[in-house]
């Protein structure tokens, strides 16, 4: 029960460490725009964070964009489609 509690501790300082994570996603629709991450998880607003730069952009199923998932997961912030996914 103590090795369970000091596993638990560890785990939480490692994610106060990293208070985002670098992520990979699909655009699966484009009105409203939903982005697929690791073939599971479909997300749309208001999980999503677009930037300026990102809300002009004309999507189209299939691209592939670079997301920063925010620690907890309750938000994604999108940076840009990739090029050569």
């Amino acid at each position: 029960m103590m090795l369970d509690v000091i596993k638990k501790a560890a785990v939480a300082a490692v994610d106060a460490k990293s208070p985002v994570q670098v992520m990979y996603g699909s655009v699966t629709n484009t009105q409203p725009l939903e982005i697929t991450v690791q073939q599971r998880l479909a997300l749309a607003e208001p999980f999503l964070v677009l930037p300026e730069s990102v809300v002009n952009k004309a999507w189209t199923v299939g691209d592939h964009v670079l997301l920063l998932r925010v620690q907890g997961g309750d938000s994604f912030v999108v940076l840009d489609r990739l090029v050569n996914p």
